[in-house]
């Protein structure tokens, strides 16, 4: 018999909120995170807008130095402060460093999709370029590969079970969650540190700007930029940060009388073989939907039993085959479910987008109240045409029994990723 997977500890860096409480005041208030950026008006971008977490204060500096990160690449520091959160919010003990005990059932699946580039642009490249190799440090390579992540989390934590990096593009985080629900499931591991993170980098965000992909025509309007689901949206609006949960075995959790905000009764991740409308920037329809019925069929549920979907919905021409997309999915006609999207506030915060999102549908599910989507004020009319407008939430909804909802990530090389949550009682 598969084990049960519950989440038990929560921490999130992001452009509305370092730490839970203030992120969750953020998503109840409808607050967005995007600002102007002068430095990419300076490299001369067309979308000069962005989302990006402010980690530049003294008590963020004493942990770096005290883990020897003051050098190490964004990725990595937006990892260990939002881990750090979802381990002391779990209760768990922080392991000495000196200590020889290790904690051969927890493990950590940490992805992103551009781990180490913010470090290589800051520092590598200058360097090398320059011919002064030597003033490179001793860390460099450390903080610089993909997995450095997860081998720093490792290190603080004395994990010793399985320690693995991913990156399937925007779709990385709810994947990084799927795999450790799988590890638990097996009865291979207790506990795993879930999540992901993306930097804060213009060398990153070039690429979207030069696809056109990016919001351009709102950056002497930061906050209105972001507009999922919304008729007047221009791309989408990149933006930075961190999302880290502690996935647990139901029965360890109980036994060590943790707190539970949700259990994960469903899941699922595909891919399209970017064929039948799917391509590296475009998502096959019928994978998608193959995906999200195979996380309901996973929790032994129908579309019926869904209160509240929480969206990848960008703000690009995509948006309105994602909703179809769940329409077919649920096989419903009648009686909607709510459908929300967290960009709307913070922006995309690419690899790390599937684990804050997570998160946000946590703290949605466990609170009863349903954010609001802003700057969709002009829906879509495709939109209109398939989905009750007023399932379409502009404003807080406060006190609803929300019992399932259903999270879902989707990606550039046609890779999807589905997350069925339940309310734990």
């Amino acid at each position: 018999m598969s084990k049960r997977v519950v989440i038990t500890g929560l921490g999130v860096i992001s452009p509305i909120g370092n730490d839970i409480e203030s992120f969750k005041l953020s998503m109840q208030k409808g607050i967005s995170g995007i600002k102007y950026i002068k430095e990419l008006a300076d490299y001369n971008f067309a979308s000069q807008i962005g989302g990006v977490p402010d980690i530049n204060n003294s008590e963020y500096e004493k942990i770096f130095e005290k883990f020897e990160l003051k050098d190490a690449d964004l990725t990595v520091k937006y990892s260990v402060l939002a881990a750090l959160q979802a381990w002391n919010d779990a209760k768990l003990e922080l392991p000495d460093k000196f200590a020889e005990n290790i904690n051969e059932n927890y493990g950590a699946v940490i992805g992103s999709c551009a781990g180490g580039a913010e470090l290589y642009a800051r520092k590598l490249y200058p360097l090398v370029n320059s011919k002064n190799i030597r003033k490179l440090g001793s860390q460099i390579i450390e903080n610089l590969m993909h997995s450095g992540t997860t081998a720093v989390l490792s290190n603080i934590f004395a994990l010793a079970n399985q320690t693995i990096s991913n990156s399937s593009a925007c779709a990385t985080g709810a994947e990084s969650i799927i795999m450790a629900s799988e590890k638990i499931k097996q009865s291979k591991a207790s506990l795993f540190i879930a999540g992901s993170a993306d930097p804060y980098s213009p060398y990153m965000w070039a690429g979207f700007d030069s696809m056109r992909l990016l919001a351009r025509k709102f950056n002497d309007k930061p906050t209105q930029a972001s507009r999922p689901l919304s008729a007047s949206a221009d791309g989408f609006v990149a933006s930075a940060g961190a999302g880290m949960l502690i996935v647990e075995e139901l029965n360890h959790a109980l036994n060590r009388n943790a707190k539970i905000y949700a259990e994960i009764v469903g899941y699922e991740y595909n891919s399209g073989g970017q064929r039948n409308g799917g391509s590296m920037t475009a998502s096959n329809p019928k994978r998608v939907i193959d995906c999200i019925k195979s996380a309901l069929n996973n929790a032994n549920i129908s579309g019926k039993d869904i209160d509240l979907i929480c969206g990848h919905l960008t703000g690009t021409k995509f948006d309105y085959q994602e909703v179809a997309n769940w329409k077919t999915a649920l096989n419903l006609n009648e009686k909607l479910p709510f459908i929300n999207s967290l960009k709307s506030l913070l922006g995309h915060t690419i690899g790390a987008a599937g684990a804050i999102e997570t998160i946000a549908a946590i703290l949605q599910l466990q609170n009863n109240f349903i954010h609001p989507s802003i700057n969709c004020e002009d829906l879509n009319e495709n939109i209109k045409t398939i989905w009750d407008k007023n399932k379409i939430p502009q404003k807080l909804i406060k006190d609803i029994n929300l019992n399932y909802i259903a999270k879902a990530s989707f990606g550039f090389g046609d890779v999807n990723s589905c997350i069925i949550l339940k309310k734990f009682k």
